[in-house]
């Protein structure tokens, strides 16, 4: 049942997909694989995940950052009343799907951490915040995604979005520490013996090579989660292993671009083209077919 006239809501949809088309660069090449009920309710759920972190990222004070954290948080609570487009959607897909809201407050959580500044001492603390800010939209999808029931399916698709958000991390690193965020966890930096710093030319300085073992060691260590995460894919229905196999392959494909030479990073924003997430969108189909 919807949350409001159908063309209320068919309009929230359309301004969900807009956003998602223009924004989700990775994620938009398997979205568009599903089926346009699913489709449409995981580009609500990428719209406000997005609001979400635009949030986080965008030039504010960190006080006026939180003030509208929790404003976001607030209208979770009560989204049948919204008139805004996002939550509209939102709600209309929720009331359909087993969507858990309260993994929003998760990505909320984590974004405070971004606005808080937190450091990241263990690997351990560094996959709480990946948790927050990508494990939450990986179970999010899974509600969106058909599949059959089985227990692990939650685990593997916290796993996944792990791994993704770990692939992000190693990509931005030079883009993060100008925002004066660290991600790489201390312990690691300490035991490979790296200062983070840019050089002249404003790319990352690694004089000695150090920098770049941390990095292959972390794509390695973000490969496992990957491993894991994937198991998630034979559980799902032809169109969802799609859509889900092509997301996760393009991140796997940078990762493995950024662990092969990581001097990639150091002095810009590494992506694949978009003639090659069509490929593996294209590569996805045919392994599942729809």
């Amino acid at each position: 049942m919807s949350h409001a006239g159908t063309s209320t809501v068919d309009d929230a949809y359309r301004i969900c997909e807009s956003i998602t088309r223009t924004e989700a660069g990775n994620f938009f090449y398997g979205i568009r694989l599903l089926r346009r009920d699913r489709r449409v309710a995981l580009c609500a759920v990428y719209a406000l995940a997005r609001r979400i972190d635009d949030i986080g990222d965008g030039a504010r004070p960190p006080a006026e950052k939180l003030t509208a954290l929790a404003e976001v948080r607030r209208s979770l609570v009560d989204l049948d009343r919204s008139a805004d487009p996002v939550l509209t959607a939102v709600a209309d897909a929720a009331a359909r799907l087993p969507i858990p809201l309260g993994a929003f407050d998760e990505l909320i959580d984590g974004v405070e951490m971004d606005v808080a500044g937190r450091r990241y001492d263990t690997f351990a603390d560094l996959v709480g915040y990946c948790r927050c800010v990508a494990g939450s939209v990986g179970r999010l999808c899974l509600a969106v995604f058909d599949s059959r029931p089985d227990a692990r399916a939650p685990g593997y698709a916290d796993a996944l979005g792990i791994a993704l958000q770990q692939t992000n991390i190693l990509r931005d690193i030079r883009e993060d520490l100008g925002n004066g965020r660290v991600y790489l966890p201390h312990e690691d930096r300490e035991r490979f013996g790296v200062e983070l710093g840019l050089d002249a030319r404003g790319a990352l300085a690694d004089p000695d090579g150090r920098l770049s073992a941390l990095i292959r060691a972390s794509a390695a260590r973000a490969q496992g989660w990957y491993d894991e995460g994937l198991r998630l894919v034979p559980l799902l229905d032809r169109r969802s292993a799609a859509c889900c196999s092509a997301m996760s392959e393009i991140y796997r494909r940078l990762l493995g671009r950024i662990a092969s030479d990581p001097s990639r990073v150091f002095d810009r924003r590494l992506s694949l083209s978009g003639r090659e997430k069509a490929g593996v969108a294209v590569r996805a189909l045919s392994e599942w077919p729809v």
